[in-house]
C-alpha cells in the first residue's frame, strides 16, 4: 500500500470559522484545468454559469451568510463571504459549494452539455482568508474585482 503524505492544515488551530465576519474563500478546479470562461476572454461559458448560480444560492442555502464580492475565474473561484448570527461553518459552507456544484457538472455531462473532468472537478482542500480590518476588506473587494482582467491582460501578454 502506498503511503500518502499527511495533509497540513493551512486553518487557524484555535479559531472559529462559523464566527461573525467576513472571509476571502478562493477554490480552485483539480489540476488547475481552465474551464468556466468562453476562451481567454473574461465571460462565462455555460458551466461558469452553473458555478455562478451555485454561488449566489449560498445565501439562500445558509442563513446568516451573505456573498459581498466574487468572481468565477477560468480555473478557480474567489468569494468574500460575510457570517453573521449563522451557525454554519465555512468549511460546511465550502464543502456544500463543491458537492452542488460538482453533482450539477455531472448531470451537464451525462446529458451532453459539458465535457467532462478527469477524477474531480474541485481541489481537495481551498485557500482562506479571515478579513482583519477595514483595509484587508477594502484591499480584497479590489483584487477580486479586477482579478478577471488582470487575468486576460497577463494571457495577452504572456501570450
Amino acid at each position: 500500500m502506498t503511503e500518502h503524505p499527511t495533509r497540513k492544515t493551512i486553518r487557524l488551530q484555535s479559531f472559529d470559522y462559523s464566527s461573525n465576519g467576513a472571509y476571502f474563500v478562493t477554490i480552485c478546479t483539480q489540476n488547475k484545468v481552465s474551464c468556466f470562461w468562453a476562451g481567454e476572454e473574461p465571460t462565462l461559458n455555460p458551466q461558469g454559469e452553473l458555478i455562478l448560480f451555485w454561488l449566489k444560492e449560498l445565501p439562500r442555502h445558509f442563513p446568516g451568510v451573505s456573498l459581498d464580492s466574487y468572481a468565477v475565474m477560468p480555473n478557480h473561484v474567489h468569494l468574500l463571504v460575510f457570517f453573521s448570527g449563522t451557525s454554519y461553518s465555512l468549511p460546511e459552507i465550502v464543502a456544500w459549494f463543491k458537492t452542488m456544484t460538482t453533482n450539477a457538472y455531472i448531470r451537464s455531462v451525462k446529458a451532453g452539455q459539458f465535457p467532462p473532468f478527469e477524477q474531480r472537478l474541485w481541489q481537495r482542500s481551498y485557500y482562506e482568508h479571515i478579513i482583519r480590518n477595514e483595509t484587508d476588506l477594502f484591499e480584497t473587494r479590489k483584487y477580486i474585482s479586477e482579478n478577471p482582467m488582470k487575468w486576460q491582460m497577463d494571457r495577452l501578454y504572456l501570450g
